[in-house]
């Protein structure tokens, strides 16, 4: 009787909560006492892309994403490490083919990847760094995957990060033209402690690089804690934020 009744009172305390969450968002009544029995059935595995950039599919870049995973799997989100290959067929040739089929002409890993990029909630991009770049290959990738998804949603108001592996240098060149991908299409960037970078020729060098790990670890901590937040606020009912018809202002006027 005394288990059942401390059952009850944890139920009226949580109905109680909910009243009040919902009375602070403006929800009231019987709508916010849904609030808890919502979360049960909308409540789902959140999942993280980690997208390997790198012509090595178990190198230093893959090393690096997987010590994010790991992370991101304590807190219960999946993930996967995607690799985009060795078979990237070029970049963008501005043909506006994707903007009457949904997809990019080129039959390589891009289209795989949007199609997995409209499930997921969130995403890291990792990359090694080439001439103070990402790879090549990873930066005809990212173009081609952002810009065939144009005017969609398939990554609007999903969380993103960039990661990348260097010997010695050129790390931080790297990053800036990643992190130029987030803003454009409207996704909040995860921070960590530091810039997101792991150095190492190999592997086993990466794995001695304990802050580079350890930066690795708190971008997936902020990251999780982004995905709940958004996702709390997706079960409170908040109105994702209001998307204005494109104004579009030519310096070069006729």
């Amino acid at each position: 009787m005394e288990k059942a009744d401390a059952m009850s009172r944890r139920d009226a305390l949580k109905m109680l909560g909910a009243v009040a969450i919902g009375s602070a968002l403006g929800i009231k009544g019987a709508q916010a006492a849904e609030i808890p029995s919502r979360k049960q059935e909308e409540k789902k595995a959140m999942k993280v892309i980690l997208v390997n950039g790198s012509p090595h599919k178990k190198g230093c870049t893959f090393t690096a994403l997987s010590e994010v995973a790991a992370t991101l799997n304590k807190h219960k989100i999946e993930t996967e490490i995607f690799w985009i290959g060795n078979d990237i067929q070029g970049g963008c040739i501005a043909c506006d083919f994707c903007r009457k089929n949904a997809r990019c002409f080129r039959p390589d890993s891009v289209n795989s990847f949007v199609e997995k990029a409209k499930l997921s909630d969130g995403f890291i991009f990792g990359s090694p760094v080439h001439y103070a770049a990402p790879s090549g290959s990873m930066l005809s990738f990212m173009i081609r995957a952002f810009f065939s998804t144009g005017g969609s949603d398939v990554f609007t108001n999903k969380p993103a990060a960039s990661v990348v592996s260097c010997r010695r240098a050129g790390s931080t060149g790297a990053l800036d033209t990643m992190n130029k991908f987030y803003p454009i299409n409207g996704m909040p960037m995860v921070p960590s402690q530091y810039w997101n970078m792991v150095h190492g020729n190999r592997p086993e060098e990466v794995r001695q690089d304990l802050e580079g790990l350890q930066i690795m670890r708190t971008l997936a901590e902020k990251m999780a804690w982004m995905l709940q937040n958004i996702a709390a606020g997706r079960l409170a009912q908040l109105p994702a934020p209001t998307k204005e018809a494109p104004v579009r202002t030519n310096f070069i006027r006729s």
